[in-house]
C-alpha cells in the first residue's frame, strides 16, 4: 500500500475514534478511544501514518472534547495533558510500527525460506536426476568396457588355445610317428627273424615316449598341476654342480660367470625341475647371443618387504634369488608380456618349442615363488627366480636302481591295483608280479572298495587319481583307510589334482607317481612306503 493511502487510512481510523467518542456522554477522558486507533495505525499502517494519526488525534481531542469545546484556548493543565498524550502515543505508535514491520519481515522471511526450500528441493531433484543419469551412463560405460575386455580376453584365449593345440599337435605327432614307426619296424624285423636289430627300434620307441612325457610334464608345469618332489636345496651347490655342463652347453664363445653368495639360505624345491629351469634359461641366453657375449648366474639372499611384493603377486618375507643375465639382443615390452605363453617363441621353426619359459614360470609359481624378466633391446635380458627361504636342512637323495636291481617284495605282500585303463593296469600287475608281489586288479573304486572291505590281505593300494563312477582315487584312499587303518597308498596320475595334493602335500603313508613313470620307480616308492609312518 502507498504512503498516501496509508495516511488516508490513518485519518479514517482517527475520525472513527472521534465519532465514537462524540457519541458517548461527556467524560473526563477525552483521549480514551483514540489510543486503540493509534495502536492500530502504527501496527498496520507503519511509523509515518501512525505519527500523523497521533498529531491529528491530539488536535481533535483538544478542539472537540476538552472544555470549552470548539476552541484551542485551553488551560495550562489541559495543554500539559495533551502534550503527555501526544508523547506517550508517539512511543506506542513507534513500538507498534516496529512490531508490525517485524511481523512483515518475518512473513517475508518465511516466504523466502519456503521459496528457498522449494528451490533446494527442485535443485536436489535435478541433482538426483543428473546423478542417476551419470550413474546410468557410468554403468553403460563399465558394461561396455567389460564386454570389450571379455571379448579381448576371449580372443587372446582362443589365440593362445590355437597356438597351444597347434604346437602340441605338431610335437606330439612327431613323437607318435617315432613310436608307431619303431613298433611297425619292430614287428617286421620279428617276422623276418632279424632279432639282432630289435634293440634299436625298442630304444627309438622308448626315446620318443620319453620326449612325449617330457612335453606333457612341461605343459603341467606351466599350468601348475605338475606333481613336484620338493626337498631342501642350496642353489649355490646346485649351480656349482651344473657349472661344467652349462659351460659346455653355451659354448666357448660365451663367457660364463657364476656369482655365489656366502651363507646362502636353502629353499624347498624340486631339484630336477630347478635344474631343467636353469638349463632352459641358459639355453635361451645362448640363443640370444649368436655372436658370443657374457652370461652371468647370480644367487642372493633377499628380504622382500610388502611394498616390493604387493605389485608382484608375492608374500613378504625371506627369499633366495637365482638370476640369469645375458648381453644378448634383449626384448621389447610387448615380447616380455608374452614370454610365458606356451608355444610362444621368436625362434625359427624347428629351433624351439616355446615351452621353456612357460615351464620355468609354472614350476616356480607352484613352488611358491615368482619369476621376473627385465630386458632392454640391444643390451640384454635378466630373468630372476624368487624362491621362498626354507630352514630345513639339506638331505641326500640316492639314485633309483634299474628294474633288475629294484627292491623285491617281502613274502606274501599284496598290492591292490586300481586303474580304469586296462593296458596300464595290466602292465603294473605284471611288473609287480616280476618283483614278487601278489597283485589284485580292480577297474574302478566300487570294485576296489569291495576288496578292501573283505578279508583279503592288502598291504598297498596303488590307485589312479581319476577314476570313473563318481569316486576319485583320494576318496577311495580315505574309504580304504577307514576300513583298514594304516593302509599304505600310492597315487598314480597324469597330473597332480588338487583333491589329492591338498595344498601341495600328501598325508603320512602316501606317495605319488606321475605318469608315465619307469617301473623301477614304482618298486622304490612301494619300499619307501614300508618305511613311512
Amino acid at each position: 500500500m502507498s504512503l498516501p493511502a496509508r495516511c488516508l487510512a490513518a485519518i479514517l481510523l482517527v475520525l472513527f475514534a472521534a465519532a465514537l467518542r462524540a457519541a458517548l456522554p461527556a467524560l473526563e477522558l477525552p483521549f480514551l478511544l483514540f489510543i486503540p486507533a493509534l495502536m492500530a495505525a502504527g501496527f498496520f499502517l507503519g511509523r509515518g501514518p501512525g505519527i500523523f494519526a497521533t498529531a491529528l488525534a491530539a488536535f481533535l481531542a483538544a478542539y472537540l472534547f476538552i472544555p470549552p469545546a470548539f476552541t484551542l484556548a485551553l488551560m495550562a493543565k489541559d495543554w500539559i495533558a495533551t502534550a503527555g498524550f501526544t508523547l506517550v502515543n508517539l512511543g506506542i505508535v513507534v513500538v507498534c510500527a516496529a512490531l508490525g514491520e517485524s511481523l512483515i519481515r518475518r512473513e517475508a522471511d518465511l516466504v523466502a525460506l519456503g521459496e528457498s526450500r522449494a528451490l533446494a528441493a527442485q535443485s536436489e531433484a535435478n541433482l538426483r536426476r543428473l546423478n542417476e543419469t551419470l550413474e546410468h551412463r557410468v554403468r553403460q560405460e563399465v558394461a561396455e568396457r567389460s564386454r570389450t575386455e571379455d571379448a579381448l580376453r576371449q580372443s587372446q584365449k582362443m589365440e593362445a588355445v590355437g597356438q597351444l593345440t597347434g604346437g602340441l599337435a605338431h610335437d606330439l605327432n612327431n613323437m607318435l610317428a617315432g613310436i608307431t614307426g619303431s613298433l611297425e619296424l619292430l614287428k617286421v624285423r620279428l617276422a623276418q627273424g632279424r632279432l639282432q636289430e630289435l634293440d634299436r627300434y625298442v630304444q627309438g620307441a622308448e626315446g620318443a615316449a620319453q620326449r612325449a612325457a617330457a612335453l606333457t610334464h612341461r605343459l603341467l608345469a606351466f599350468s601348475r598341476r605338475q606333481a613336484l618332489n620338493p626337498r631342501p636345496t642350496n642353489l649355490d651347490q646346485l649351480v656349482k654342480a651344473m657349472e661344467e655342463l652349462l659351460r659346455r652347453t653355451v659354448g666357448p664363445e660365451i663367457v660364463l660367470d657364476v656369482v655365489g653368495t656366502g651363507g646362502l639360505w636353502n629353499t624347498l624345491v624340486d631339484t630336477n625341475q630347478l635344474e631343467n629351469a636353469l638349463l632352459n634359461l641358459c639355453l635361451n641366453a645362448r640363443d640370444a647371443m649368436p655372436a658370443g657375449g657374457r652370461l652371468t648366474i647370480e644367487t642372493a639372499n633377499l628380504n622382500l618387504d610388502e611394498a616390493f611384493t604387493r605389485s608382484r603377486d608375492m608374500s613378504a618375507g625371506d627369499y633366495v634369488s637365482l638370476c640369469v643375465t645375458d648381453t644378448g639382443t634383449g626384448m621389447s615390452a610387448e615380447l616380455i608380456q608374452r614370454v610365458f605363453e606356451p608355444f610362444f617363441t621368436t625362434k625359427p621353426p624347428g629351433q624351439g618349442t616355446g615351452l621353456g619359459l612357460s615351464m620355468v614360470y609354472g614350476f616356480v609359481r607352484q613352488s611358491g615363488g615368482q619369476v621376473r624378466v627385465h630386458s632392454t633391446p640391444g643390451q640384454g635380458t635378466t630373468v630372476c627366480l624368487y624362491l621362498p627361504r626354507s630352514d630345513a636342512p639339506l638331505d641326500m637323495v640316492k639314485q633309483s636302481p634299474g628294474l633288475a636291481e629294484a627292491p623285491r617284495a617281502r613274502e606274501g605282500e599284496t598290492v591292490l591295483v586300481v586303474d580304469d585303463e586296462a593296458t596300464v593296469r595290466l602292465l603294473i600287475v605284471e611288473v609287480l608280479g616280476e618283483l614278487g608281489y601278489a597283485a589284485i586288479a580292480a577297474q574302478d573304486a566300487a570294485e576296489a572298495l569291495a576288496i578292501l572291505r573283505s578279508g583279503v590281505r592288502v598291504d598297498f593300494l596303488v590307485t589312479d587319481v581319476g577314476l570313473p563312477g563318481g569316486m576319485n582315487g583320494r576318496q577311495l584312499a580315505e574309504e580304504g583307510r577307514a576300513a583298514r587303518p594304516g593302509l599304505k597308498v600310492l597315487f598314480i596320475t597324469g597330473y597332480a589334482e588338487a583333491a589329492v595334493l591338498g595344498q601341495g602335500h600328501l598325508e603320512a603313508g602316501m606317495q605319488m607317481l606321475t605318469k608315465p613313470f619307469a617301473m623301477e620307480r614304482l618298486a622304490c616308492r612301494l619300499r619307501q612306503l614300508v618305511g613311512s609312518p
